[in-house]
């Protein structure tokens, strides 16, 4: 909310600095966001009256103009303005003014000059120039009734600031200049001025029909019928310029006169053409396919939960948010019909959100609008209108008041005990007396207890927590004590065999991956397909169709973010992404952090396409294949050691996919896309993709120190055939098993030869190959002999003939 200070000041002006009144208001809940002055600093401007406007001898658009500036001789200036003329009142800067900062921020200096051989002393100023509005077709054309030579912010009041409130919803009774000026006062002390509401005459006995239909949207509606109105009469100035610094721009006197009401007593209100209204009103629920176009142009249907306001003949306006165009005032409009209403809040909170807009109106009537002073309202507004557009002929009929359903005042109780636990520090039952009955809340006193009655522009206050709150802010919030916790702290240290997830990242990150993060919403086809999730756990309010269930794995998020780089021409991409996926799982339990029957897990997930390395000219380009990919795990991993073994993924091929093994539990999969998959999707190549658990990943082998051989090691190179389906992982893992008396300290697959099929293979043979291995062995406390190096090779030999089936190359 924004407004002048100086409109403030006049319902309450207390002794303080616009900086320390901003400070007050906000150590009491109203945030003041920003403090702005109305103007720019400048100087040495004037009103000044242009006597005589001739033509320029020497130029067609521009005019020398004779100034009175309340010197004994008029000034000449040469103006281009195309409304400079005889008669009216401007800005005019003398020599010597000193102008608002252009864009290079220096001020611009006003000073003699010749302007096409006419010399010229001075400058007559537009809005623009003063940096007062956006506004430059020509000069700012003041009052009729301005001083002439009176200092120009004097006169247009530009030594005021602008304050804008970031209010909170329960504070809809500060949505006025009245209602912040009587938090003021209850504050600072300082007295209050109440507006007056005097009777306007009434001349008529013209009352228009109105019906509430609906009590549950409207408990009270007022009206009155105005006749005989001069619609184009114009806005004052002081009027205009209000609601400007208001940030309202003008539009004709009738809606100025309604809006300015909103902005000074919080009462949004409605001006009908009462010539357009077709018999009488009848305040209703909506009904299916009934449409309405608004004052803003837009056309919108409602429904039976919309509230509307129709005449006999069509919807006329939607109640309590805007009025329809249909009987929208003009400027031939001669009699009019002033409305002031109770909304109830619940029956306008989120109507205009439906339609795509939102209006001061709702805004208010959503949070809650004093229904006790409807009357006063239309009084207030009737005496503007006879004020401003009042004719000899303007006539006020009685105001037809219906009260159908008003709002019961709420009693609420406080107990001073409980009110010093919650905020921590000592109260007395005086302190929130005092800071109560400032507020102008009627208090009723027991024995350590205090009722109050909730005014009728208080909807906020309903339980006790919220008097504790408007003693919290009477005090101020800057006095509560700054009470440090009691409870001891301590940092959650990481054990030492768990790393970071940062550190997880930045090891992907120096494999060359990027991270992505992405929706743990995705589309329903990618848990079918990618996962095999064929009941995912469905949103029951999705943000869109292609993001309605609850992804269970990070693979279809990490091919989105594959297919959209690679529609950009990219020919390398690695990516990873950390991520929570949701899994059905009964066993799980409602806690602080889960809920029941879903298992959260996290994990990690990264994709790889194009070419192994980055282009260079040492080496030839590689398509990335299974083998770098599992390097990379096993890179993630290191220092642990994984295993791999033939598995099936719903995402993968089914003869490139291997189920990843750490300390012999299965912990995720790598392997290639799916043909299928991979078509679906329309890439350009196959690629290599993992998911692991995060956990698994975070554990690590604490260091432990090991002494570095005195002695020299012993490499033996054996062969051995064996049957084609032995992999490389189960003839590793039989020569570890073989009892080798510790002397074993490393071995490496260095060669695997496959012979040449026979033309004729009478024997009938399963197809072999040789795989060549190079054992590394060697003792801490001696070296080797020949006999304990024959007697290893042999123990390996022996358990690959007994677990693989092999037997050594000749």
């Amino acid at each position: 909310m924004q407004f002048p200070e100086s409109w403030l000041r006049e319902f309450c002006n207390p002794p303080l600095s616009t900086a320390e009144l901003a400070e007050t208001l906000t150590m009491a809940g109203l945030e003041v966001e920003e403090l702005k002055p109305v103007a720019p600093p400048f100087s040495g401007i004037v009103v000044g009256e242009i006597k005589q406007a001739a033509q320029h001898p020497n130029a067609d658009r521009l005019r020398v103009c004779q100034v009175d500036v309340g010197q004994p001789e008029l000034l000449t200036i040469v103006c281009g303005a195309p409304n400079a003329r005889v008669g009216i009142k401007v800005p005019c800067a003398m020599v010597g003014a000193e102008l608002p900062p252009g864009e290079d921020g220096q001020p611009f200096l006003i000073k003699v000059g010749k302007l096409r051989g006419v010399e010229s002393f001075g400058m007559l100023c537009s809005a623009h120039e003063l940096k007062l509005s956006e506004d430059h077709g020509g000069l700012l054309e003041l009052a009729a009734e301005a001083v002439v030579g009176q200092n120009i912010r004097e006169h247009l009041l530009l030594d005021d600031t602008l304050f804008t409130l970031k209010l909170t919803p329960n504070l809809a009774h500060c949505l006025s200049v009245y209602g912040v000026a009587r938090e003021v006062s209850a504050l600072t002390g300082a007295p209050l001025k109440t507006p007056g509401f005097p009777t306007v005459h009434c001349a008529l006995t013209d009352v228009l029909p109105v019906n509430v239909s609906a009590p549950d949207l409207c408990g009270r509606f007022s009206g009155r019928i105005i006749r005989g109105v001069n619609p184009q009469a114009a806005t004052p100035a002081w009027m205009v310029d209000r609601l400007a610094r208001c940030g309202q721009r003008s539009v004709t006197a009738l809606v100025d006169i309604s809006n300015y009401v909103m902005f000074e007593l919080g009462r949004p209100s409605h001006l009908f053409d009462l010539d357009k209204i077709h018999g009488g009103l009848d305040v209703r629920w909506g009904r299916a396919g009934e449409s309405l176009k608004l004052l803003n142009g837009s056309t919108v249907t409602v429904d039976a939960q919309v509230g509307v306001i129709a005449d006999a003949v069509q919807v006329e306006s939607l109640a309590g948010i805007m009025g329809g165009n249909a009987t929208a005032v003009s400027d031939d409009t001669a009699n009019i019909y002033v409305e002031a209403a109770f909304w109830w809040p619940k029956a306008i909170a989120g109507r205009s959100r439906r339609f795509n807009f939102s209006t001061d109106a709702g805004h208010r009537f959503e949070r809650g609008v004093d229904p006790e002073l409807t009357v006063e309202h239309i009084e207030r507004i009737s005496r503007l209108v006879l004020d401003i557009c009042g004719t000899p002929d303007t006539v006020c009929g009685p105001i037809d008041d219906q009260q159908v359903a008003m709002p019961q005042p709420a009693k609420v109780t406080l107990r001073v005990a409980r009110a010093a636990r919650v905020l921590g520090m000592p109260l007395t039952q005086a302190q929130c007396v005092k800071a109560l009955t400032g507020l102008g809340l009627p208090v009723t006193e027991g024995d350590g207890v205090i009722e109050v009655t909730a005014p009728s522009y208080r909807f906020d206050l309903q339980i006790e927590e919220d008097l504790i709150e408007e003693v919290a802010r009477m005090i101020g919030f800057h006095h509560l004590p700054q009470t440090p916790p009691q409870a001891p702290i301590t940092a959650k240290l990481r054990p030492e065999a768990r790393r970071s997830p940062f550190a997880l990242r930045r090891t992907l990150a120096a494999l060359g991956y990027q991270e992505t993060i992405n929706f743990s919403f995705c589309d329903e086809r990618w848990e079918h397909e990618l996962a095999g999730n064929m009941q995912p756990i469905k949103l029951l309010n999705p943000i869109a169709s292609q993001m309605s269930v609850m992804r269970s794995s990070l693979l279809g998020s990490l091919l989105q973010v594959l297919k959209f780089n690679q529609d950009r021409k990219a020919q390398r991409v690695r990516v990873f992404e950390l991520g929570r996926v949701f899994l059905r799982d009964a066993s799980v339990l409602s806690s602080d952090t889960t809920v029941q029957g879903f298992d959260q897990p996290m994990r990690v997930a990264g994709v790889a396409m194009g070419p192994v390395d980055a282009p260079e000219w040492g080496c030839k380009e590689r398509p990335v294949d299974f083998f770098d990919v599992k390097g990379d795990l096993e890179a993630l991993f290191a220092p642990t050691r994984l295993s791999f073994e033939p598995a099936q993924h719903p995402a993968m091929h089914p003869g490139r996919c291997a189920r990843v093994r750490c300390a012999g539990a299965a912990v995720g999969f790598v392997g290639e896309l799916h043909p299928k998959w991979r078509q679906s999707h329309d890439l350009v190549q196959a690629p290599i993709m993992f998911e692991v658990d995060l956990d698994a990943a975070l554990a690590r082998q604490v260091p432990r120190f090991q002494a570095v051989p005195r002695f020299q090691a012993v490499e033996r190179d054996i062969a051995v055939l064996v049957a084609e389906s032995v992999t490389h992982n189960a003839l590793m893992q039989a020569i570890w098993a073989a009892p080798c008396a510790g002397i074993l300290r490393d071995a490496v697959l260095f060669d695997i030869y496959r012979p040449k099929p026979q033309a004729v293979d009478t024997q009938n043979l399963a197809p072999e190959k040789s795989m060549a291995i190079r054992l590394t062995l060697n003792a801490q406390d001696a070296t080797l002999s020949e006999q304990q190096i024959e007697e290893a090779v042999a123990a390996v030999l022996a358990t690959l003939s007994e677990k693989v089936a092999a037997r050594q190359r000749v």
